[in-house]
């Protein structure tokens, strides 16, 4: 198909977690420390402040925002008040800094953790996802996963992928009836020298997966089959499907990772794609 490339918005220090929701994309900036919206074709607008770094983010039944606040290891909800309210801490089960979190459509969060500090020369540990469930309680989910990144559902919700960066693979669980993660597997393993970053589920029950390392967006199948790929140029942070028809892959990129870097470059970027699957 013909597959053109639209500017949705740039000058921005890390972007992470975009969310299509509400007619609009939603996404943090990192290192700005702000959590964004933006309706394609206007100008985004800085939403919510998060002093503490934000990343994954996702919307409650009710429609209340939910932000993974990473340094202070703390879910924080956002009811349009312009205020931040607590929601969970996780600091008794994330081992290192919250990342990326996942909101199913029961309310329950879904928020993985790096497990280990690179910038401190820390080795590469695994670490344990942790379940929020409605009543705001939290849980261990799943342990011993090498950076537990972007997640998506597939089989109607019943089934959670997470992207194991360090591992260079997608895992997936069965959610079971009481919201355990039974009968762990590998998904895919990445082609050699990729790893999977943010990661989007479409309606064939693909998943699409940003590789920093390889600048590419890939979509797979069950089994690691590679369908479909987007050469980006620089290093692909995350995706997300969305936009009116559900066809457009919102693809985030940056040049550089380290805070002061980005916060001196201001290039992270938010490009759309038109592909032939819509989101499931």
């Amino acid at each position: 198909m013909e597959r053109g490339k639209t500017l949705i918005c740039d000058g921005f220090a890390f972007i992470e977690g975009p969310r299509w929701y509400g007619g609009a994309l939603w996404f943090s900036d990192m290192y700005d420390e702000a959590v964004y919206r933006v309706v394609p074709g206007t100008a985004p607008e800085r939403v919510v402040a998060v002093p503490q770094q934000p990343s994954g983010l996702g919307w409650l039944p009710n429609g209340d925002l939910l932000i993974a606040s990473m340094l202070d290891r703390q879910v924080l909800r956002y009811t349009g008040s312009k205020a931040l309210l607590p929601y969970a801490d996780l600091s008794a089960i994330a081992e290192r800094r919250i990342n990326d979190m996942l909101v199913d459509s029961q309310g329950r969060a879904w928020v993985g953790n790096f497990g280990f500090d690179l910038s401190e020369g820390e080795a590469v540990l695994p670490g344990t996802l942790a379940r929020i469930d409605i009543n705001g309680s939290v849980h261990a989910a799943a342990g011993d996963l090498l950076f537990a990144n972007g997640m998506t559902l597939l089989n109607g919700g019943s089934v959670l992928v997470v992207a194991e960066t360090y591992k260079g693979c997608l895992t997936a669980f069965d959610i079971s009836s009481t919201s355990e993660l039974i009968n762990r597997r590998i998904w895919a393993v990445l082609p050699e020298g990729a790893v999977p970053d943010g990661i989007c589920a479409d309606t064939e029950g693909a998943i699409w997966a940003a590789s920093p390392t390889t600048g590419s967006v890939l979509r797979l199948r069950e089994g690691g089959a590679v369908l479909d790929s987007i050469e980006t140029g620089r290093q692909a942070i995350a995706c997300a499907l969305g936009g009116p028809e559900g066809d457009t892959l919102f693809i985030s990129s940056a040049v550089a990772t380290k805070r002061q870097a980005c916060r001196d470059a201001l290039t992270s970027r938010i490009d759309a794609y038109r592909v032939s699957v819509p989101v499931a």
